[in-house]
């Protein structure tokens, strides 16, 4: 009977074992931080976002502040958000290549959950990039825009890329 089950049983141990240690991971490295203000990682993303945003057009400064582990984005002297790290889409990314390895096929995992957290690393960019610019200029639109718009474009990507990764990887013999 449980012959039966086997494969299905493999998969769910390896995503639950994967996803575990990328959690317990993620979680040890954001504890070197405590004390230090936003993670590194997080403080990597909205500097990229500023230079995005002064790119095409919105002048942008950040403000750290340390004490509320976070960071000020000011876009046309104007306070729009702040950075926070849920906002580094980190927890999106374990959750993609957790599943993406739970269906495990050699090399060609390893590529394509490294370039899947390429794209959503770039998605992400552009994701904050964007919800700073409906904030500075369509502020009616910013709650729609950042509990319901942007979270439904990062997380799509992943449900897409999974798709992608059972249709024409996974499945194939």
């Amino acid at each position: 009977m449980l012959k039966d089950f086997k494969p299905v049983l493999s998969i769910l141990l390896r995503f639950i074992i994967v996803y575990v240690v990328l959690l317990l991971s993620y979680q040890f490295y954001l504890n070197r931080f405590a004390q230090l203000g936003l993670d590194f990682f997080s403080h990597c993303i909205a500097e990229q976002v500023k230079d995005l945003q002064n790119f095409i057009g919105y002048p942008t400064q950040l403000y750290d502040d340390i004490k509320g582990e976070q960071v000020y984005f000011k876009v046309k002297n104007i306070y729009t958000t702040r950075m926070v790290e849920g906002c580094n889409a980190i927890s999106v990314m374990i959750l993609f290549a957790s599943f993406v390895f739970a269906f495990y096929k050699g090399k060609k995992t390893v590529i394509f959950v490294l370039s899947g957290l390429l794209l959503l690393y770039v998605m992400n960019v552009f994701r904050i990039a964007g919800l700073n610019i409906v904030m500075t200029d369509y502020i009616q639109y910013g709650k729609i825009a950042h509990d319901f718009i942007f979270p439904a474009v990062i997380y799509g990507t992943v449900v897409l890329l999974w798709l992608i990764w059972i249709k024409f990887f996974a499945l194939k013999k």
